[in-house]
């Protein structure tokens, strides 16, 4: 299905209606490169000659999220960033507290862990996010060795 038949769909069962914004928010987010967060989306939405409130940004990308259109990362601060997800597979991210730099990473091994400890606690999944916190090796560089690193007791299964 389409995307934003996927999207119409996924307002139609929670009542809401595709609008000009929502579908003008779609397209541009569809055509982003990478992570993104509200501020870049507005101006890349004001770029392209669209205007569209902060207010609707703040009401589209939850609905986005929640369709599976879209991925959230939270970062430090109570920032978000989001990045389309139509056309790509599940990854993993680690994202830099200094300069916030993300690096998309895959791992087969985490995956049969997760799945393992899910069936171990009797634990059905239906999705997960895994996001590892720390610090890119250009910020890590200047901040010295191991500063503020984790306990390494801290990562028991």
């Amino acid at each position: 299905m389409h995307a934003a038949a996927r999207f119409a769909d996924y307002l139609s069962r929670k009542r809401l209606k595709m609008t000009r914004e929502r579908r003008v928010i779609l397209e541009q987010v569809l055509a982003a490169r990478g992570h993104f967060g509200v501020d870049d989306l507005q101006e890349i939405l004001r770029k392209a000659g669209h205007t569209v409130s902060r207010a609707s940004l703040y009401r589209t990308l939850p609905h986005l999220v929640e369709s599976g259109l879209v991925h959230k990362l939270e970062m430090a601060k109570g920032q978000a960033r989001y990045e389309p997800m139509v056309g790509r597979h599940h990854h993993d991210h680690m994202v830099c507290l200094e300069c916030g730099k993300i690096i998309e990473f895959e791992s087969r091994e985490i995956e049969r862990l997760q799945d393992r400890v899910c069936r171990r606690k009797r634990f059905s999944m239906t999705g997960h996010t895994h996001q590892i916190r720390g610090y890119c090796d250009g910020c890590a560089g200047r901040r010295g060795p191991r500063a503020g690193g984790p306990d390494p007791q801290a990562h028991r299964v």
